[in-house]
């Protein structure tokens, strides 16, 4: 509710407070450099003669003289001067300066679930700079690709890269007509979902087809240098004029060369990894710790791609690394399988004994591995596809390289994607007596039978076309029974037919060139159907070989299963499997889940126009059986694999809830699903949410079904006619479809912004249209432009649902929203709990569907009460009773059952939150109400009742329009009435009854407040439960119902549509109850004068000083201050010493949100009606309130930056030298002033503590209240930030006290108990003298005590005189005990510190004239003297 983002800067714009516990060090050095030299300072002659230690303040520079400081000016005059100067320069946001509310309270944060996007793991770009080897004599090639030893698993697709010269390149320009840009790439990015200390970058490199074994034609580069002369360069030359020949005549054949591993362990540190993202989850809240390590794994399976770097989970901190290798492995011809290299990799990774056992080539590998950033310009996917940003003046672009990861990664798909990978692996031709040895395979995918129906979908290599008819495995020289390690990415077509196949045919290759022969001898054929049983055939396979040339119609018929044909067709071996082939897909389209299959195509065949029977898989299913058929495919929805299903997940339930709302008519009668489609949507959100592989966020929702109702979900198409089944009309569509969504659209992408501001402005007239923004709002469509984001395709939709929705349905059919209500209402068993267990969901279903019904037939300007049936209505009632009743009947089992309940009061609490948005208000305030009291009556437990309904209301309060909801309601004679049809039928202030009723009711939570404000009114009433209960458990409600009402006060704070004066007034009245409230609680708060005496505030190693420096005023510092006659209802000022404290139950936080509400209500309700409102309260009232006040100067008093340990000794002896030669001086004088020092030292009777004459601290060098600990981690720069936001905390709340007083001030002397008053008054100011202030908050304080002591004096007989004099004497007492520790006469523009010996220099400050005048006596100019001396002390 709170956005902290709008105030990221708010620090920048606030004035650095000055305090005296901070002055620079320069300024004490020119302290201790000052004048210590005393002068005889001329006295009349009956006084004494100063002893040469006497204190010279004349050898001290005058301070700049304060222009009208004595000027004389009426008291009235001199109070309105003082106010309009504490209302300039103050913020006007309280709360911006307190810290921000614990997230951990903060239920009403719902978080915005993460687009739907491309999975995408730990990305890092790899460029091939430089590969060569010391002879350059022939065009080579590499090829990349990402290998897991751990897991023997392939991690990559292969990337092709040439980095040959053109001289070397034009070898082959009879073999490569066209050359694509796309194919010159030399830089890939590789993902990495799951990192791992045993990935390898594998490079592999090729080289043309010539003849003789690896080893044979390796040896040059082992044996011969480039740059040596004579035989060896003659040698280079020849084998280079071979070279070109062989690339003329086998320029498209290929055998094995070189390989070399590269180790990424230093690129993906797992331990880095894990704690890294622990750290993350720490911060984000997300849990226990014990929970954080298995989070870890979720991360990785969700990673996605973000927009920025801050939504990923960092994974690696390399920097950019430039590796070079110079030694290369041969490649051995009889271990080229995987196996093989794995075998090799994990003999690399143990020792270095590899390289003595393999030949090794020199030679130059210079590459560059980097962390991929997040916008990579000129871009390409892997199906070739341009990423934005996409710039024309790039000539060599970057690859995506797709990967394979090892484990499932549970993302849906939301781009399209159709991709085949053919892997050939072994022939075995050793049986057969041919001289076939150079055997390579041609790889064909084919459309039909016809050699022109080779279809150009496969991915070509390095430095030509992008796509191609065919393409050759590589060879190795002599060997009959090869291995192979090609990999074939094709571009399956997106309509697949019987006829698509793949087709491989053997050949044998010529390397010695012979006149009249072929380079191609034909060796034999196989093939593999692309679908069985219309389902996509992947897998392994090993096939026979047919010698022969098929026969017609081949390829409807696997190769295992070819019926006899005449002749019959030659086979290698007996038609036994020789050929060995894995086929794999990476498919958006074909689910490669028989369940899922089944569901799909019995969907389709409803749909569409088909002819029965159908063919599923083994089965053949007709019109008759297709509704049993469909219903048992929909039951066994939940037996799928979880990764296909969640890959599908949105089709999924796309396809279900067409079902429920739309009949079908099978075989002339109309089927219902609605039950069984609604069932198989809750078994699978049991089975999403139950799965630990799939993450949850902080109010146990699953994130994919989260992400689908916010983005995916819309209501299912309009009912059509479907078109009578079983016809003679022509197969129009055999398959089904699973990309045929694209015009998907996220709908409610805007429902955030209800939460993120919890107000609205309750000036703005709101009209029907205007209050149904709201609706407009959930019907968003898009959210912001992200045009980097390949997410364009699926989100840049309609910008509505689509234009058939807009016409209104007949009556008859039935509407999503009220199938969705009865079917959880009928539900029963298993399913029901199910419901009701995860009741987010299908309450998100609701709203989401509610607001698209309310859209589509354009009913958001009709009366929210005629926009749903009342039948739906009752649904909703039911609904909302049955769930309370279920969080009731949990709340009373073991733990784990209450922390269901409460997810499921939170999930309601969300539901109730955004009916108010759609559905008449009366209506949901009545459901609320009966929430309520459905709860009081089942729960035993107050601690837990409470706290139940406070997050309830919590989130209920945080709504956009929560002031219209309680500022306008008038009518208080019945329960609360809807608002409908809108809010503007009120437009008056609620502070404009205020004539009509006592302003002393209005602080109070009565019934009429309730019943007009209820939100509010039943907020306060838990507050004020919570605070009155006794019970075990109660702090953490407590604390919970005080930071409930602080974040609404925040987020006010921080609207800028409340900023202004007259806005933030009406909305303070509408918390005047909570100071009545407050002021209950008072005996409960937190005593923060004890707390720091306990927690060593100020102590400086000695134990008596620790003691003494609690900093709580002494009870005769209190009684000096009211003076003896006064009746205080307490001798100390300690709230554990006040009469009606029983005991103190509220925490230090807890106490501190609460006051700063008080504060915050202070400082924006009218003025006029707080005075009024004081001025009515009788005596006792006041004297809580200026307890209260006191509460609020130690709670918010300024603990600074530094600790407490680092403060300097030799600042300490400075203050305690200053002391005592001001008390010295002093001492010296006769009159009100020295009587005053001589009462001060002279004990006032057995309660006097002990230790009230000893050498005590000030307490302004106090540590911050936080833990020294949580300061370790900070920067300077954050402390310096931390300290000038609480510095101005500080100073606003002291003044915003320092008005508070003013206001008593003002009722003290109306009334007939001044004195008492007084006395609290004064006593509230000392405590805040006592406290560590800012020079900006010592100026208006000094100056309202003048103008006190001002009205004092004009009121006060001269008879009388010590009812002035006494208050001071305990100012002066009080300062005793907390002498200055910092020269704060350099930096205050209040008088001096020789202002108070003016009057024994001669000088008569009452009149500024010469003592002689005789119209001032010396009391008086004592007196003077005294009132200065307190306003320059502290």
């Amino acid at each position: 509710m709170i956005c902290s983002g709008s105030r990221k800067d708010f620090h920048k714009h606030l004035q650095k407070q000055t305090f005296e516990s901070e002055t620079s060090d320069s300024s004490e050095a020119s302290f201790q450099a000052g004048p210590r030299a005393v002068h005889v300072l001329p006295e009349d002659t009956s006084k004494a003669a100063p002893a040469s230690s006497d204190f010279d303040l004349r050898s001290l520079q005058p301070d700049p003289r304060l222009e009208n400081l004595l000027r004389h000016v009426s008291a009235e005059e001199f109070e309105r001067q003082n106010e309009e100067a504490r209302r300039t320069n103050r913020h006007a946001e309280l709360l911006a300066l307190y810290p921000s509310v614990d997230e951990e309270d903060a239920v009403e944060i719902r978080p915005v679930p993460d687009r739907p996007k491309e999975h995408l793991g730990n990305r890092i770009l790899v460029k091939l700079q430089t590969l060569k080897f010391d002879i350059e004599i022939e065009p080579l090639f590499a090829c990349i690709a990402l290998y897991d030893i751990k897991e023997r698993k392939k991690i990559s697709e292969n990337f092709h890269c040439d980095l040959n010269s053109d001289s070397l390149r034009g070898f082959l320009r009879s073999h490569t007509p066209s050359t694509d840009l796309s194919t010159l790439a030399r830089s890939a990015v590789f993902s990495v979902t799951y990192p791992s200390s045993d990935i390898y970058l594998v490079i592999k490199i090729e080289k043309v087809l010539q003849q003789g074994e690896i080893g044979d034609c390796a040896e040059p580069y082992m044996v011969l240098k480039e740059n040596e002369a004579g035989k060896t360069k003659e040698k280079i030359e020849k084998l280079k004029a071979q070279a070109e020949c062989f690339c003329q005549r086998l320029g498209k054949y290929r055998m094995p060369f070189a390989w070399i591993p590269i180790s990424l362990t230093n690129f993906f540190n797992v331990s880095t990894l894990e704690r890294e993202v622990s750290e993350a989850e720490g911060l984000n809240g997300k849990g226990p710790t014990s929970e954080k390590r298995a989070t870890l794994l979720q991360a990785r399976r969700l990673s996605e791609r973000s927009l920025s770097t801050e939504d990923s989970y960092p994974v690696s901190n390399f920097k950019t690394v430039s590796l070079t290798h110079s030694t290369f492995f041969k490649q051995e011809g009889d271990r080229l399988s995987d196996e093989d290299l794995f075998k090799f990799l994990a003999d690399f990774k143990r020792s270095s004994s590899l390289q003595r056992r393999i030949k090794t080539l020199p030679g130059t590998l210079k590459l560059e591995i980097s962390p991929a950033p997040e916008n990579l310009g000129y871009c390409l996917t892997p199906e070739l596809l341009p990423v934005k940003p996409f710039p024309e003046n790039r000539s060599r672009p970057h690859k995506e390289i797709l990967e394979f990861p090892i484990r499932e990664v549970y993302v849906p798909h939301t781009i399209y994607r159709n991709l085949l990978y053919v892997y050939p692996q072994r022939l075995n031709f050793a049986n057969r007596p041919a001289s076939a040895r150079n055997i390579t395979i041609k790889i064909q995918f084919m459309c039909g039978e016809d050699p022109s129906c080779a279809m150009p979908v496969i991915f070509g290599k390095s430095s030509g076309p992008e796509f191609v008819q065919e393409i050759y495995t590589a060879i190795t020289y002599h060997n009959k029974s090869p291995d192979f390690y090609e990999e074939v990415k094709i571009k399956l077509p997106a309509k697949l037919t019987e006829k698509h196949h793949l087709l491989f045919t053997f050949y044998h290759i010529s390397c010695q060139p012979k006149q009249g022969a072929s380079v191609e001898t034909l060796i034999g054929y196989s093939w593999l159907p692309i679908l069985l049983n219309d389902r996509l055939q992947t897998g392994h396979y090993c096939l026979p070989v047919a010698l022969d040339k098929l026969p017609f119609h081949y390829s409807i018929h696997s190769p295992e299963k070819v019926p006899s044909q005449t002749p019959p067709i030659k086979w290698v071996e007996g038609h036994k499997g020789v050929f060995n082939i894995e086929v794999q897909a990476v498919s958006s389209v074909h689910t490669q889940d028989n369940h899922l299959e089944k569901f799909f195509t019995l969907c389709h065949s409803l749909e569409s126009q088909v002819t029965f029977p159908i063919r599923l898989m083994d089965q053949k299913i007709t019109e008759a059986t297709l509704e049993h058929e469909l219903k048992l495919s929909i039951i066994c929805l939940n037996s799928s694999r979880l990764e296909p299903l969640v890959l599908f997940l949105h089709l999924v339930l796309d396809k279900l809830f067409q079902l429920a709302v739309q009949p079908m008519v099978i075989a002339g009668q109309t089927a219902n699903f609605s039950q069984f489609a609604f069932e198989s949507v809750v078994a699978i959100v049991n089975s999403l949410h139950n799965s630990k592989d799939l993450s949850k966020d902080q109010h146990g929702r699953n994130c994919l079904l989260a992400s689908y109702v916010y983005y995916v979900f819309r209501l299912p198409d309009p009912q059509k006619e479907v078109p009578k089944l079983g016809g003679s009309a022509a197969l129009t569509e055999s398959r089904y479809y699973t990309f045929g969504r694209t015009s998907a659209v996220s709908v409610g992408s805007k429902l955030l912004q209800s939460r993120v501001i919890s107000c609205s402005n309750p000036d703005i007239t709101v009209t029907q249209s205007a209050a149904d923004e709201e609706v407009k709002n959930i019907m968003s469509s898009k959210p912001a432009d992200h045009s980097s984001s390949r997410m364009s395709f699926y989100i840049e939709g309609t910008n509505d649902t689509p234009g058939v929705c807009a016409n209104p349905r007949p009556s008859s059919k039935k509407h999503f929203h009220e199938e969705l209500a009865l079917q959880m209402v009928v539900s029963t068993g298993m399913v029901r709990e199910a419901v009701f267990k995860y009741a987010w969901f299908f309450f998100e279903l609701l709203i989401k569907s509610m607001a698209q019904y309310v859209h589509s037939i354009e009913k958001q300007d009709n009366v929210r009460r005629s926009r749903f049936s009342d039948r739906f209505k009752d649904d909703i009632t039911t609904i909302v009773n049955v769930v309370t009743s279920e969080i009731a009947a949990l709340l009373v089992k073991p733990q784990k059952e209450s922390e269901q309940a409460e997810k499921i009061n939170i999930s309601l609490a969300f539901f109730l939150y955004d009916l108010l948005s759609l559905m008449d208000r009366g209506f949901v305030f009545n459901l609320i109400k009966h929430y309520c009291n459905q709860l009081s009556n089942k729960l035993n437990s107050l601690s837990t009742l409470i706290s139940m309904r406070l997050e309830f209301l919590r989130i209920l309060c945080s709504h956009e329009h929560y002031l219209n909801l309680n500022l306008f309601f008038m009518t208080s004679a019945s329960s609360p009435a809807s608002p409908s049809p809108s809010l503007s039928s009120q437009n008056s202030s609620s502070c404009s009854s205020f004539q009509d009723q006592k302003i002393a009711g209005m602080f109070d939570l009565s019934s009429e407040y309730r019943q007009q404000h209820f939100l509010t009114g039943l907020l306060f009433t838990e507050l004020a439960a919570a605070l009155d209960a006794d019970c075990e458990g109660i702090s953490k409600v407590q604390r919970k119902a005080v930071s409930a009402i602080l974040s609404l006060l925040s987020s006010h704070d921080l609207d800028p549509r409340c900023s202004k004066k007259e806005m933030k007034i009406k909305i303070a009245a509408l918390y005047l109850p909570l100071v009545g409230i407050i002021l209950d609680s008072l005996p409960q708060l937190h005593d923060f004068t004890i707390s720091d005496a306990r927690s060593g505030k100020g102590r400086t190693g000695n134990p008596e000083e620790e003691q003494e420096s609690a900093g709580a005023i002494s009870q005769n510092v209190a009684l000096a201050i009211a003076g003896n006659q006064f009746n205080l209802r307490s001798s100390g000022t300690s709230l554990t010493s006040l009469s009606y404290r029983q005991s103190a139950t509220l925490g230090p936080d807890t106490t501190r949100n609460l006051l700063i509400c008080f504060l915050w209500i202070m400082k924006n309700a009218d003025q006029n009606l707080i005075q009024k409102w004081i001025a009515d309260l009788p005596s006792m009232q006041l004297n809580r309130i200026l307890d209260l006040l006191f509460v609020c100067v130690s709670c918010f008093e300024y603990k600074g930056k530094q600790s407490s340990d680092k403060v300097s000794n030799q600042a300490l002896q400075k203050s305690r030298d200053v002391k005592a030669r001001l008390e010295e001086a002093l001492l010296r004088g006769e009159g009100a002033r020295g009587e005053m020092m001589k009462r001060c030292r002279i004990p006032a009777g057995n309660d006097r503590s002990a230790g009230l004459n000893e050498n005590l601290r000030w307490r302004k060098e106090q540590t911050h209240w936080r833990q020294a600990n949580e300061r370790q981690d900070k920067t300077k720069a954050e402390l310096d930030q931390e300290a000038l936001i609480s510095g101005n905390l500080a100073t606003e709340a002291n003044l915003i006290i320092l008005d508070m007083q003013e206001n008593i001030i003002q009722a003290s002397f109306a009334a007939e108990c001044r004195d008492n008053l007084l006395g609290g008054v004064l006593k509230v100011l000392v405590n805040s003298l006592g406290c560590d202030q800012s020079t900006t908050y010592l100026t208006h304080c000094f100056a309202t005590l003048r103008a006190l002591i001002a009205k004092l004096e004009t009121i006060s007989p001269c008879s009388n005189r010590l009812c002035i004099e006494r208050p001071l004497s305990g100012l002066l007492l009080h300062a005793e005990q907390h002498p200055l520790s910092q020269p704060v006469h350099r930096r205050r523009g209040v008088p001096c510190p020789e202002s108070f010996l003016w009057p024994s220099f001669g000088l008569c400050l009452s009149c500024t004239e010469d003592s002689t005048c005789g119209r001032c006596t010396p009391a008086e100019y004592s007196l003077t003297g005294v009132i200065y001396f307190a306003n320059f002390y502290f």
